[in-house]
């Protein structure tokens, strides 16, 4: 078992710990928990409650996998052009269709009552863990700079979605912070850029043995390079500032230039997505899972509901192998064969009829809402599995889920670098180790800005299809009010629904009904 994996176990057993030590039949304290004025004692405690931190990246809202069915960070890419979610679980396809209201729950609701869950965790953390003398100070650092980590990865996605939200930054108090505003949502970026940059100075470059899975230096440069990206794109910059642009490069770059992360591309595009091989030098970051204690469903999801079901588009925007795409004559596509002779990291991604699957051809029904597969975070591929993994059921998966990895930070790199200077140089080096890892042809190194710019976001949509990325990629490029506003259609051209996208309205989430009904001091964002 990952020895992060192991961690996150003590949370089900701390309330086993205060049980079995009654020394007077007249205690009245409770024996199923720990007091808040009791717990701060002792290392132990102190580690469970950084625990406790990181426990919040699997509830449903985050990236999912902690409750019945929920498979949240695979669901994501449903909200693109790249996937289709048809049962609307947890209302990612009312979003998808442009739909969703400040009513809707599900994810809306979800994510904004559990990041502040995780928030309110790591500022109990931080205030609390100096009443811990038993901890020497450099753990004791080194735990705060996880809890940094963590705080300022909650404010991003709190942000990310619904743009102003409440900073709080001192542990849950009703009587203080019940009624709110929104702070503007500039500054929430700032505190997060903050607390990143507090939590690299004192974590470590790398975690080793029973630590492995605990943020580091470079997860939190990469967050950090990640914001700076965003901050940059034309939704939040609309005058183009260049200064925005080469701090996302600056940014980037320190996560490249860190010594002794040992960071770098895994050689096995598709067993980069496999259990055996996490940990590995691509992964900065990750979130972990372990069947039975923490398990996941996205086994089931991905082989069995189908509910994040690749779609045409994205299937038709793979490239041939020759670097060529599907509508270019030279390209050698034919469409009586049109998943022959195509850029690997399709076949890496989902299955396809006439695909081999589970041992079988894969027929045109094995996966009859799209006719696609997403094979992607699911040990399912080819072969038939092993006997004891053939009908993975609820919460029995267990494989990481990756949030940063190496790989997108030489995507962004390019991507900046591109805005700041041009085409140059360090640029094709970056996204060249990328296609050589699944022998793609070089990208033309004549392009001019323009053009390259458009090749390195086809080369973020393939690389990282089925991650969740490329919803907010077209957010930020300021491209969905364009792709979002289209039919979707399954793998032979038949129409499943028409989506749209509200310019006005929909590059942001509504704040839930049912927190403005809490706190009526939060304004509601427009259209809502």
């Amino acid at each position: 078992m990952n020895s992060m994996k192991k961690i996150y176990l003590l949370l089900s057993c701390t309330g086993l710990l205060a049980a079995g030590c009654n020394k007077s039949l007249l205690d009245t304290s409770p024996h199923d928990r720990y007091p808040e004025s009791t717990f701060w004692q002792t290392p132990e405690a102190a580690n469970a409650g950084l625990v406790g931190c990181y426990s919040v990246l699997r509830n449903q809202g985050v990236f999912g996998g902690k409750t019945s069915n929920n498979a949240t960070a695979l669901w994501e890419e449903t909200l693109s052009p790249n996937a289709y979610n048809q049962t609307d679980a947890m209302s990612f396809n009312s979003i998808a269709r442009g739909t969703q209201m400040s009513s809707t729950g599900g994810i809306v609701t979800a994510r904004y009552s559990d990041c502040y869950s995780g928030i309110g965790r790591c500022n109990t953390f931080l205030k609390k863990v100096d009443e811990v003398t038993a901890i020497d100070e450099a753990t004791r650092r080194r735990m705060k700079g996880e809890a940094y980590f963590l705080r300022g990865l909650y404010y991003f996605i709190l942000e990310n979605y619904y743009g102003a939200v409440p900073l709080i930054l001192d542990p849950p108090d009703k009587s203080t912070q019940a009624k709110l505003p929104r702070t503007p949502r500039a500054e929430v970026v700032t505190s997060v850029l903050k607390d990143l940059d507090s939590a690299a100075a004192i974590l470590p470059v790398k975690f080793t043995g029973a630590d492995l899975g605990r943020a580091t230096k470079g997860a939190a440069m990469a967050l950090k390079a990640r914001i700076l990206l965003y901050e940059a794109s034309p939704l939040l910059n609309t005058s183009n500032d260049l200064a925005k642009w080469k701090a996302a490069v600056d940014a980037a770059k320190a996560v490249m230039d860190l010594p002794g992360t040992g960071y770098g591309l895994f050689a096995d595009y598709r067993g980069l997505f496999l259990q055996p091989n996490e940990n590995n030098k691509e992964v900065i970051f990750d979130v972990q899972y372990v069947f039975p204690q923490q398990g996941s469903s996205f086994d089931l999801i991905c082989t069995q509901y189908n509910t994040n079901a690749p779609l045409l588009d994205l299937a038709k925007t793979y490239y041939m192998n020759n670097g060529l795409p599907v509508t270019d004559p030279a390209s050698g596509y034919k469409a009586d064969s049109p998943y022959l002779r195509r850029d690997p990291r399709l076949y890496g991604t989902f299955t396809y009829p006439t695909d081999m699957y589970r041992g079988a051809v894969i027929s045109a029904t094995r996966f009859a809402i799209t006719g696609y597969g997403m094979k992607k975070y699911s040990l399912y591929d080819s072969i038939a599995p092993p006997k004891d993994k053939a009908d993975l059921k609820d919460g029995q998966s267990d494989i990481n889920f990756i949030v940063l990895r190496y790989a997108d930070i030489l995507m962004m790199y390019a991507e900046a670098q591109n805005e700041v200077s041009g085409p140059d140089a360090t640029i094709f080096a970056a996204l060249d180790k990328i296609r050589d890892r699944v022998k793609m042809p070089h990208i033309s190194n004549t392009l001019s800005k323009d053009a390259l710019r458009a090749e390195i976001r086809h080369e973020r949509r393939v690389e990282f299809a089925g991650e969740g990325l490329y919803y907010n990629d077209i957010r930020r490029w300021k491209t969905a009010e364009t792709v979002m506003n289209a039919s979707i259609e399954n793998y032979n051209g038949k129409k499943i629904e028409t989506r749209t996208f509200d310019k006005l309205r929909d590059y942001w989430w509504p704040i839930p009904v049912g927190e403005k009904d809490l706190n009526p001091n939060l304004e509601q964002n427009q259209g809502y």
